[in-house]
């Protein structure tokens, strides 16, 4: 390893054992290669709601936008939706996400933490399926309820105190549990 990979490595653990600020938004992420679905929370983190669908431009117009965001919306943590089979292997499209997650991280210098996003897109659509709305309308809307679903898991896993900086998808797996 050179001394500028050993370097950016040192910095990306740096901003990931850094505590979680008191005050700021969190953002949460749907990631795709075409639009990346945006929900934020409330100051007080205990809600999130749908804030946009960005439709992807290239390395440099998107790093603006994203800095951009986390000025405007004093983002302190972004929560970005991991992609992972239903035995909690990662697929191929998480490596993609991870890639992203570590871009993402670098150019607007805010950490960022992975959720399981299983589901996330199908319950969106189910939703906006039963709201009676055009395939168009779903459609412009499906990525940012997505990210809606993802940020809130989230949200309810900090607000019990037990959110990890770091999270490892586990198999969804109806034996691993105990009956009472």
């Amino acid at each position: 390893m050179n001394n500028e990979s050993a370097g950016e490595q040192r910095e990306e653990e740096s901003l990931q054992k850094r505590p979680l600020p008191e005050k700021g938004r969190i953002a949460g992420l749907d990631y795709g290669r075409t639009r990346i679905g945006i929900a934020l929370s409330d100051p007080g983190r205990v809600l999130a709601t749908p804030w946009s669908v960005y439709q992807r431009r290239g390395p440099g117009q998107d790093a603006t936008y994203f800095q951009k965001l986390v000025q405007h919306e004093e983002i302190v943590l972004f929560v970005l939706g991991l992609p992972v089979h239903c035995d909690g292997t990662e697929s191929e499209v998480s490596l993609e996400v991870r890639e992203f997650g570590k871009w993402l991280e670098s150019v607007t210098r805010v950490p960022v933490v992975y959720m399981d996003e299983r589901f996330s897109t199908q319950t969106a659509e189910t939703w906006l399926r039963t709201a009676n709305l055009s395939r168009k309308e779903r459609q412009k809307r499906v990525d940012k309820l997505a990210a809606q679903i993802i940020l809130s898991s989230y949200l309810a896993i900090l607000q019990r105190g037990d959110a990890p900086p770091f999270w490892t998808p586990s198999p969804l797996d109806d034996a691993s549990i105990e009956e009472e």
